[in-house]
């Protein structure tokens, strides 16, 4: 309706940071933050009491990570539209969000009006996606593990006991330890626990 002013949960675990996105956005004459959030759990919680249209919410946060708030109000709150904001703009990390439901996607160094304008533009029902962690996301290398490779990892982690990997998978630790001198070697890692950080940190588990 003509002059009804976008309602908006802001979510971020750093205080000064929560506060100057607010700030930010309550100089917006169209846009009112109606509540704000410091973990996933209270985003969540405040979001069901203050019913806003637009949750604006940091990807790392304690309790319930960014991801998971924007999973959780897509199923209790349909209506409302997830921003995610993000320091660390993996493609991975992107992939993810969108998949959430998240409809918009933005690095926290965006210029102090993009945020207000994304807001704007997910609230009418569009998506959008800081432009080049878009164009990372498209380049980004494929996955060079096999399923099971990435599977066994995903279990392994960094330390976890060969047996006890070996028990959760259903394989042999012979198996277990040949897979994981195979991801190693195909990771370029000096380590197990360099191939799993190596992993993690593109995406592959």
């Amino acid at each position: 309706m003509t002059g009804t002013r976008i309602r908006v949960l802001l979510a971020e675990d750093e205080e000064l940071i929560r506060e100057a996105l607010a700030g930010l956005l309550e100089r917006e004459s169209d846009i009112e933050v109606v509540a704000t959030a410091a973990d996933g759990r209270q985003a969540i919680d405040r979001a069901l009491a203050y019913r806003p249209d637009v949750a604006v919410v940091d990807l790392q946060m304690p309790v319930v990570d960014g991801i998971g708030v924007v999973t959780e109000l897509g199923r209790a709150l349909p209506a409302c539209a997830g921003v995610i904001l993000t320091g660390h703009g993996r493609p991975h990390v992107l992939r993810r969000a969108l998949t959430s439901g998240a409809r918009g996607f933005l690095a926290k160094g965006a210029p102090g009006t993009a945020l207000a304008d994304v807001v704007r533009r997910v609230h009418e029902g569009h998506r959008y996606v800081d432009p080049i962690l878009a164009a990372d996301a498209l380049t980004a290398p494929p996955s060079p593990l096999t399923p099971r490779e990435r599977e066994v990892l995903a279990v392994a982690l960094e330390d976890r006991p060969i047996r006890e990997v070996a028990r959760t998978v259903f394989l042999s630790p012979g198996t277990v330890r040949n897979h994981l001198a195979a991801i190693t070697h195909k990771l370029g890692a000096g380590s197990r626990a360099e191939a799993y950080h190596i992993a993690r940190d593109n995406g592959w588990i």
